[in-house]
């Protein structure tokens, strides 16, 4: 209902940069910012919605639809795209009347969406989310799978794979706070089980305003950090006696299921086998990284069905090393002079991967290479590095900027491995959002929208005791994901986890532990291997899909963090057949698998060895890929390379030692065997730590 407050305007917020990697944008701003930071201290803002002409004076119903349609233009919008509504709805959480989600929702067909109560039953409709945590679900609507698409000129165009076209969709910002969502100072979230109840008090409002949506299928889909939010709120739905909605399908992108170690480290040795263009093809180096990931307890092995029960809880890398820990330490006092060197570190270090090095730099940039390998050829066996500890990603990171070309010219895109560009052509979403008359067509409140918001879990900020890094208290989802398949197969609703094979820093080796770990029809895991080909509508295979007892797993070739940006059509197509529709492609019946298995699928990985790496700056773009040789000696290795690596039976680190339960085209060609300095005993400490902590403010979109 309406909420007379005086409104605010904090201005406009910075231009966000582009391609549009969400994630890329905030890197330097990251690095300045997580060291030694803490809202303890800080005053959390207040927001509220803006009451417009015309805001009816009752409580929710059908009433609101007028208020809500979007009937006003929208500024450097000339595509024609379907009738949507957008506004602020209160979540309804005693105490704070201000608390509110904001949504953006586009009818699939005039009228599907204004439809009475009982009508169209049958036609499904979505919820999109994305992660963060703080992440504006709008950055997905604008830069991957809605209606309109912001381009690097910061014109508008449309997109032929909008989601919206397969069904009503909403585009939501959660939660309270986050993007054009509200919150008042005291009113942020506690954690994901509040989280969960604010959502389902939002979806009992909507669907007040859009009475159809009560009784039609409902499919709650996301990404990233949404892989903590989507459990959780299908959790709270599934347990509400009453539920507002008819929960169909969850569907999961990229998520983060696991821990941070589980979706983040876990899988380093993994990347490697499928972008060993990221150590140049050492074999030396793989085996250096394979053997750090044996002794963090990483090594998981994956059976079909899993065998020997539940995985044991994976070593934190926050416990596992002093070095970032001592800096995490570092008190509020001496974080500015802290950021000041910093930033002239990181300025002078990027500068530096922009210039073509000389033959004598080549020439010693090999030396330091040759020297980290000296270093450990004399270690002891079973020694894990006492500068990296466990961070495994964050030192392949560091390899890759310093040692491989082309990472060393430009950036690495921990979402999107082929892609080196740097800088990148911008797309800037909060120019369009944050335009006065974008404002008051979509009835959002009077406050700048931002990409990111540093406080969704209120004043708890930092490491949590559990080794959450963005201060979420609530334990991970794949702690009662076995709980939640049986409650969702009870009550006819299924899971669906799809990832794109690019991304490295929620890669798909992590969904598939998690999906191990699970317990779902009375068998731990899945039974078969996933092997089976998926394919768009022209009949390419874009990946692999595999289904048993009520959960889909697909795996997309060619396609990053942000799978519908990667690979619209794909996505798309897999929306429509697996998300909203029920094909049967890669499921398990009996002895037989539909649509059969391909052996070429059946490994551990899927090879991107002979990927072409892009590299060159906004739209300047070469690329370069591996000699056939260097990928036959490659592949020669991989065959063999099978054993896990011997420890030292008195080693305090070895084994148990978890506890508990791009487009584009142009010249290059070839690759070397590249290498990286160890940059914990080198001038460029400083770098590595910044990279360790940039994995762990990642904005997770």
């Amino acid at each position: 209902m309406p909420i007379s407050l005086t409104p605010h305007n904090n201005g406009p917020g910075p231009p966000q940069p582009d391609r549009f990697h969400p994630m890329k944008l905030y890197t330097n701003v990251i690095w300045l910012a997580v060291v030694g930071f803490t809202a303890a201290q800080r005053s959390l803002p207040s927001s509220f919605p803006h009451n417009y002409t015309g805001i009816p004076s009752g409580g929710y119903g059908p009433e609101w639809q007028n208020y809500f349609q979007v009937t006003d233009s929208l500024p450097n919008v000339t595509e024609p795209i379907a009738r949507s509504f957008a506004g602020n709805i209160a979540v309804d959480r005693p105490g704070h009347p201000n608390n509110t989600l904001w949504f953006w929702g586009f009818e699939r067909e005039n009228g599907t969406l204004t439809a009475g109560a009982g009508e169209r039953q049958d036609e499904p409709w979505l919820v999109w989310l994305n992660g963060g945590p703080g992440s504006s679900s709008q950055v997905g609507l604008l830069t991957e799978n809605g209606p309109l698409q912001v381009l690097g000129d910061y014109s508008i165009a449309g997109n032929n794979f909008s989601w919206d076209r397969l069904a009503d969709a909403f585009w939501v910002d959660q939660p309270v706070g986050v993007g054009f969502s509200t919150a008042d100072a005291e009113g942020y979230v506690f954690d994901e089980d509040q989280l969960g109840e604010d959502f389902v008090g939002f979806l009992a409002n909507l669907v007040k305003v859009f009475p159809s949506l009560a009784t039609r299928p409902f499919h709650l889909t996301g990404e990233s950090y949404a892989g903590v939010f989507i459990p959780y709120i299908a959790k709270a739905i599934l347990s509400t006696p009453n539920p507002p909605v008819k929960l169909a399908k969850i569907a999961i992108g990229d998520g983060a299921m696991g821990s941070f170690a589980g979706y983040e480290e876990i899988s380093t040795v993994n990347t490697l086998q499928t972008f060993p263009q990221i150590i140049g093809f050492d074999q030396e180096v793989f085996e250096y990284f394979r053997e750090q990931t044996h002794l963090c307890g990483y090594d998981l092995n994956l059976t079909y069905p899993q065998q020997g029960g539940p995985f044991p809880t994976l070593r934190s890398p926050f416990n596992t090393t002093a070095a970032i820990n001592d800096v995490l330490s570092l008190n509020q006092a001496r974080k500015s002079a802290f950021d000041l060197n910093l930033r002239a570190m990181l300025t002078n270090q990027l500068s530096k991967r922009h210039v073509m090095l000389t033959k004598k730099e080549l020439a010693a940039r090999e030396e330091k290479r040759m020297e980290w390998k000296r270093d450990l050829s004399n270690r002891p066996n079973g020694t894990l590095d006492p500068f990296y500890g466990c961070f495994l990603w964050e030192e392949m990171v560091d390899y890759a900027i310093n040692f491989t070309f082309p990472w060393t010219l430009g950036d690495f895109d921990p979402y999107d491995i082929p892609d080196a560009l740097n800088p990148e052509v911008p797309a800037d979403p909060s120019v369009f959002l944050n335009d006065n008359r974008t404002r008051t067509a979509l009835h959002a409140p009077i406050k700048t929208w931002s990409m990111f918001f540093d406080f969704p879990f209120g004043n708890s900020t930092g490491i949590t005791p559990a080794g959450n890094p963005w201060g979420d208290r609530s334990v991970e989802p794949v702690a009662f994901m076995s709980e939640l398949a049986k409650n969702a197969s009870e009550k006819g609703a299924g899971i669906v986890i799809y990832e794109g094979n690019s991304d490295s820093l929620v890669a798909h080796f992590g969904a598939e532990v998690v999906i191990q770990n699970t317990t779902f029809g009375g068998i731990q895991g899945f039974t078969r291997r996933p092997a089976t080909p998926l394919k768009d509508d022209h009949g390419n295979t874009v990946g692999i899909v595999h289904q048993e007892r009520n959960i889909t797993y697909a795996l997309f070739e060619n396609a990053g963090h942000f799978v519908p940006r990667s690979v619209p059509e794909a996505a798309f197509v897999f929306l429509r057949e697996f998300i909203l529709g029920n094909n049967t492609t890669g499921l398990v019946d009996g002895s037989n698998v539909v649509g059969g298995e391909d052996p070429s699928l059946m490994g551990e990985f899927l090879p991107a060895d002979t990927a072409a790496i892009f590299y060159g700056s906004g739209s300047t773009v070469s690329s370069t890929v591996a000699p056939t040789e260097t990928i036959a000696a490659w592949r020669s290795f991989m065959a063999t390379a099978t054993v896990v690596p011997t420890l030292d039976p008195t080693s305090s680190l070895g084994a148990g030692s978890g506890s508990g339960s791009g487009s584009g085209s142009g010249s290059g060609s070839g690759s070397g065997s590249n290498g990286a300095e160890r940059l914990s005993g080198s001038g460029n400490g400083w770098i590595c730590i910044a990279t360790i902590l940039l994995s762990m403010f990642f904005l997770i979109m």
